[in-house]
Parts: structure tokens; sequence; C-alpha cells
């Protein structure tokens, strides 16, 4: 038989809910952990008195009584697992598993047994209910009637609160049941009572959660918390752990008391009580026990009188009455030196300290999170600015804390004081300033093989040699932006250069050509680009052999259509993703032995560096040359448009010049009055400028001596 049993996902039964955690059952005795608060209770096999199986609301459950009165419920055993836990209690703890039935029938008239801590009501010999006495706050008493209180249990939705019993009276003489049945509860119940006086107080304490200014009385059981408007009684029982904090200015000290169950306010909850302290406030204080009792209550860990800073007297009196440890930051260092990090948690700035097995948030509100409990971290770039950055933790339960505004100079050391924790980094950009903008948000997955983009690399690595090559059939032009909105501005800029090369021109002529200088030379400026792309693009041969494909390219055409009827319906950018997992799945030795993808890969390289040579000796030299004779075709045809316009332009002039009272009556019309002729010969000449697509050459010397003639 195994020497321990272990089981997941098992709820504990405390105060009316139910919290998950592990069970473990070993020799030694009974662990259970539970998840959410990290609380480990251990029953030492020698302590177990009785172990009862029985059908509850969640399957089945174990409920295990020790021989000082203390009761644990476990719940969430499967049926088939009593077989299991009878021998392991019979072999290792000498107890035989009792099987129990809780009484279903419904009656409320039966008989109340007091055993140990629990009270049960039964009806014959089977159980109905149970009440744990610790859960009881207060019992008060009637004519015949007991009334029985209970704490309110914040992780509940529904709590009970209240329950009455009816004593019925006996003939029994000087004996009182409902003072009797009183007597027992209040016995056992969890009933805070300030009997006797206070070991010492501690006056006028700085309090940050419940803020304000609290006497703190230390009673042997429970702590007292003393305002102007609230008094709180904490039971030392409810304190999981104690923190000790330094301030970041290094001149205050954080006192932190985490509690479960949280002190109640109204409707507020407070799971931890934060005092403040100066490190220059000293205080001398005296026990209110004689030095017999010190000594053998605290064994040394207290004296009757102790002096020293205030902060140390009420964390070394807590640490005694409460027998926990203290928790200090650990090794970690900002980048000031202080151990701690400046942030904001919800809208409100405060300070995280990374310890040795979790991260604490003072103060507003403070946070604990344990490292157990962390399923991963993320380094997020700051959504204000680049000078900051956040720091998100997701826990395993799904809950997420996000501190952020956190200084860029601490990055590294917080990184580093992660990864030495082991903690789970979602992302990992780049450690000394997070230049990445798009790694830092992704997860760290570059060793996969993505299809898609070995497609595009390829692709741009076609387009860049094919841009290669039309650049070097161009001469030394460059390919520039192109403006596509510039063609009327260009035939503009035409038909006021042919105007202004006629020496005899009018004066509104005149008028008009003196404001087109300035966007003349603005759009002589701008025209080249078009002309550069034009030529570039013309430049680009089809008939260039294209480049070879890779071995994966290869593999993936001659694949395909497996693929597809391997899976029937998947899209076009599924098929590239699963080729590419095929691909990389594939090992290397299984690649090298085939070898059949790089061979073939091999020779379309071979091939393609062939057909290069044989391009660039015949075919491209005569497609240049044929580019070269249609250009020089083109170039003849405008410079001969340009001589006919010119011999018009120079007539019409002249005959300006024969009617000087036509001319300088046409001068004076305004635009409304240009009659229709003119307007269809503007029209005209605008076309012309359109075919030519450039400015005409200056006019010949035959051109201006029939011109004078």
């Amino acid at each position: 038989m195994a020497d321990t049993l272990e089981f997941n996902e098992i709820y504990q039964e405390v105060k009316g809910s139910m919290n998950d955690g592990r069970l473990r059952l070993s020799r030694q005795g009974v662990i259970f952990k539970n998840s959410k608060t990290g609380k480990v209770d251990n029953i030492q096999a020698s302590e177990l008195a009785e172990g009862v199986w029985r059908r509850v609301a969640l399957g089945h459950g174990l409920k295990l009584l020790t021989k000082n009165g203390h009761i644990y419920k476990y719940d969430g055993f499967r049926e088939s697992e009593f077989d299991k836990l009878s021998d392991f209690f019979k072999a290792h703890y000498r107890l035989e598993l009792a099987e129990k039935d809780l009484c279903v029938k419904g009656w409320n008239w039966g008989t109340v047994r007091f055993g140990g801590q629990l009270l049960s009501f039964d009806i014959g010999e089977q159980p109905v209910f149970e009440i744990p006495l610790s859960n009881v706050s207060q019992c008060t008493t009637g004519k015949n009637e007991v009334t029985l209180e209970f704490h309110q249990n914040d992780d509940a939705e529904v709590s009970l609160m209240e329950v009455r019993f009816y004593v019925p009276p006996t003939q029994e003489d000087g004996v009182d049941p409902v003072e009797a049945f009183a007597q027992n509860v209040l016995s056992k119940a969890d009933v805070i009572q300030a009997t006797g006086d206070a070991i010492c107080i501690f006056r006028e304490l700085q309090c940050l959660t419940p803020r304000g200014r609290y006497d703190i009385r230390i009673y042997p059981t429970f702590l007292h918390l003393h305002g102007k408007t609230f008094d709180y009684k904490i039971p030392y029982t409810t304190v999981l752990r104690l923190f000790l904090l330094p301030h970041k200015d290094q001149r205050q000290m954080f006192f932190v008391i985490s509690l479960d169950p949280p002190i109640k306010q109204g409707q507020t909850r407070y799971h931890f009580l934060i005092l403040l302290f100066s490190k220059d406030e000293d205080i001398s204080l005296t026990l209110n026990m004689n030095e017999e009792e010190v000594e053998k209550r605290f064994e040394g860990r207290l004296t009757k009188n102790m002096s020293g800073s205030l902060y140390e007297m009420v964390s070394r009196v807590m640490k005694a009455l409460v027998n926990r440890k203290i928790t200090v930051p650990g090794n970690f260092q900002g980048h000031s030196g202080a151990q701690c990090i400046t942030c904001s948690y919800k809208a409100s700035s405060g300070l995280l300290y990374p310890l040795e097995r979790g991260f604490i948030y003072v103060h507003k509100p403070p946070v604990h999170i344990r490292f157990d409990e962390i399923s991963f971290v993320n380094f997020a770039r700051g959504t204000t600015t680049t000078r900051s950055f956040d720091f998100e933790i997701e826990t395993k339960q799904g809950t997420q804390y996000t501190f952020s505004s956190i200084e860029r100079e601490e990055y590294g050391k917080l990184f580093d004081f992660v990864n030495a924790k082991k903690l789970n980094i979602k992302n990992r950009g780049l450690k000394e300033g997070m230049k990445q903008s798009y790694d830092e948000y992704a997860d760290s997955d570059e060793d996969q093989h993505d299809a898609y983009l070995e497609r595009m690399k390829e692709e741009g690595k076609i387009r860049e040699e094919n841009a290669n090559d039309s650049s070097d059939g161009s001469g030394e032009e460059t390919d520039e932006s192109f403006n596509p909105g510039e063609e009327d501005d260009d035939v503009a800029e035409e038909f006021d250069s042919n105007a202004s090369a006629s020496s005899s021109s009018g004066d509104g002529d005149s008028d008009r050509d003196e404001k087109k200088p300035a966007k003349k030379a603005k759009i002589v400026k701008e025209r080249k680009p078009r002309k550069k792309q034009v030529e570039s693009k013309k430049g680009k041969d089809p008939n260039a052999p294209k480049r070879p494909m890779s071995a994966y390219m290869l593999w993936l055409n001659a694949n395909r259509e497996k693929i597809k009827s391997d899976h029937p319906g998947i899209s076009i950018t599924d098929l590239s993703k699963k080729a590419g997992e095929l691909w990389k799945a594939m090992s290397k030795e299984k690649k090298e032995a085939s070898g059949e993808w790089d061979r073939k890969a091999e020779d379309a390289r071979r091939d393609y560096e062939k057909a290069m040579k044989e391009y660039s000796v015949g075919g491209k030299s005569e497609s240049s040359k044929a580019e070269r004779s249609k250009k020089k075709k083109k170039k003849q045809e405008k410079q001969t448009k340009g001589k006919a316009e010119k011999k018009g332009a120079a007539s019409k002039s002249l005959s300006s010049t024969k009617s000087p009272a036509k001319s300088m009556s046409e001068s004076f019309k305004s635009k409304e009055f240009v009659s229709s002729d003119e307007s269809s010969s503007g029209e005209s000449k605008k076309e012309d400028s359109e075919e030519e697509g450039g400015p005409s050459p200056p006019p010949s010397s035959e051109d201006s001596a029939s011109g004078s003639d």
C-alpha cells in the first residue's frame, strides 16, 4: 500500500463556506492546503480520534474528529474512493472509517448533543445538521428558548445569521434546561469578551487601513483596535501573515497584518491592517505580567521591560502572540537602491514589494500575490508614455493585476528578479530598453515556421531584382513619386511658353505672361518624376527569366492537393499554415536523406543563372535597341510638330503688327466678350499641347527670318 494519498479539488467546510484546495494523507498525518489563502491545516496522526464517511451535497465527504475536540470536514470525494481511504485509515491510523447517513425526514423535533466543539441535532441515531460552536458569535436566552447568532461569512453569497431552539421545561428541580443549554454553547463558542487587563497598550498609532488613529490593546487571545468612531476585536486565529516593509524614503516603516476573515466596517471589508511608523519614534514598554508569567508563556521571546523603536516593539509583541513569522523584503533592490518599486494600481499610487515568495502592494487597495498562484507575468508598454511600462500578473484563477506607470529604469531589475524566481513570462522583449514594437505584445514563438512569411519574402526578392533590372535599362535615371494631378498644369506651361516665344504680342498677352513664370518653375521640377516613372516602367522586360523557387515552395506545390484531400474545406491561409507545420515537423535527417527538394531547388537555380546569362547577352540588348529606336522616332515627330506650330505663331504675330487698331480694340475686351473663334482656337492649342506632352523647342533661324519679313 502507498504511504501517501493525494486528492485535488477537495473542499473544506469553514464557517459555512467551501474552500477548495489539496488534501494529502500520509503516515504522519493529514495536510490540507487552501488554494485561495495558502493556509495549511496540519493534523497529526496521533491526534485523530474518529473518521466518518457520509454522503453530502458535493458527492461524498470525510469528517475527522481530533482528541482535543476539533472537527475538520472535507467534501468532494467520489464514492469509489471509500475503499482506498478505509484501508489507508486501518493501516496507518488504526481507525475504522465509519459510514453514517444524514437524516432526511424533514422533522424539526429531536435531541441536541454536545460533542467537543460541535452541536449536533439528531433524530433517533441519525444527525440532521451540525453547528460548529466556533461559528457562534452570541448566545441569548429567553423563556424556554435559546438564540444562537453567527459570524457573517464574507465569502458566501448567503449567510446563516441566527438559529432559535425551543427547549421544553423539565420536572427536575434546581436545573434550568435553558441555562444549561446556553452554558454548553458559551463554553465552546467564539465569543470575544474583554475580561481582565490588557497585556500592553499602544496609544494613537497611525493606521492606513482602516484609516485613522487607533489605540491598540493587546489581550492574550485577541487584538483590540479602539478608535474615536469604531472598535474592532481581532482574534489572533484570524491572522494569516505579518509583514514589515521599509518605505521608499527610508524614514518610515509599514507593518501589515493579513486577516482571514477580514474585519468589517459597514459594507467595507478590510483584509489587511496596515500601520505606518516613523523610524525615529522610540518607546519604553512594560508588560502587565510578572516576570515568571512572561518567561513561562513567551519562552524568552518577550521580557517584562523592553525599549526600542516603536515599530520594533509592535512587531515583536505581535510575533510572540500570533506565533507567526514576520515577512520582510528579500534581496531585491530597485534602480534607486530601494527594496520596492513605485507604481500605480487602480488609479492610486503605491509601492510594490517583490518578496521571496510573492508580491505585496501597499497600500490602496492592499494586494498580496503568492508565486504559487501566479500563472504568468507580462511586461507591457505604457499606455500614456514610453518612459514607463506596465507589469501585469495573471493568477491561475484568471484574476489579472496591472501595476502601471513603472519607471523604465526599473525594467532590468524587475526582469532579472522575475527570471530568477522562474516565473512564466508571457513575452520576452528586449531587456535593455524594450525597443521592439510588436514582439513585446506577442508570445515568443520565433522558431515556428511561417509559410506565408516565406512566400512574402520570396515575392519581395523578385520585385527587388526586377526593379534593379529595369533601372539598369533606363540609364542613370531613378524612380520618383508620380503625381497624377499635374497634366493640366503641364499643358498650361506649354501654352504659356509658346505665347512668350513671340516677340511682338499684345499688352494683354504680356500681362498674362508676367503672372506665369513662378508656376512654370514649380512645374518644371515636378514634371521629371512622371517622365522617369514612365520610362522605368517601360524598361521592365516581361521576357526576363523568373527567379527559381525554394525547396519549401517546390515541396508545397507538390503536396498541395494531398493536404487539401486530408483536410477538406481548408482555407488558403490555413493550408499555408498547415504546410508550414508539416515542413517544420520533418526532421533534418529526413530532409537530408531524401534530398529530393534540395536537388530540385539547386537545379532550378542553375537553370535560372544560365537563362540570365543568355538574356543579358542576347535578348536584353535587342530589346534595349528596339526601345531606343522607338524613343528616337517619337522625338523626331515632336520636333516636326513644334516647328509647324512655331510657323503658325510667327505668322499670327506678323498680322497683328500690321493691324494695330484691331489688336488694341481686342486687348481692351473682357473675358466675357471673347469670341467663340478665339476660344475654339485656344482649345485646339490646348489639345495640341496635350498630345505633345512636353515644351516645344525654340523656333529655328528660318522661322524667325520669315516672321520678320
